[in-house]
């Protein structure tokens, strides 16, 4: 264990798993021991926009991908419009 609770895998398990630096894992507790998951960052994806879901930030139904489109580049449009923040110095 080292600083900031960092540890190492061993590179043999990391080879049998199929781990790679930049890859995300999940760590619980079972039954006493520290159990890593791998997990997609489309798992991330999916619980953010479930979280949108959850407090209304949703839009559509849309009837048609054309309709979809031309909602999506008003907001775009809209967007562009509000002042850029300034850099800090």
């Amino acid at each position: 264990m080292k600083n900031k609770f960092q540890v190492v895998i061993p590179q043999q398990v990391r080879e049998q798993v199929g781990v790679t630096i930049g890859d995300v894992l999940e760590a619980r507790a079972v039954n006493g021991k520290i159990v890593f998951e791998p997990k997609s960052i489309v798992d991330r994806g999916i619980a953010e926009g479930l979280e949108d879901i959850r407090r209304g930030r949703v839009y559509g139904p849309y009837r048609s991908t054309a309709e979809a489109m031309k909602a999506f580049q008003h907001r775009t449009a809209e967007l562009s419009k509000r002042p850029k923040p300034r850099p800090r110095n």
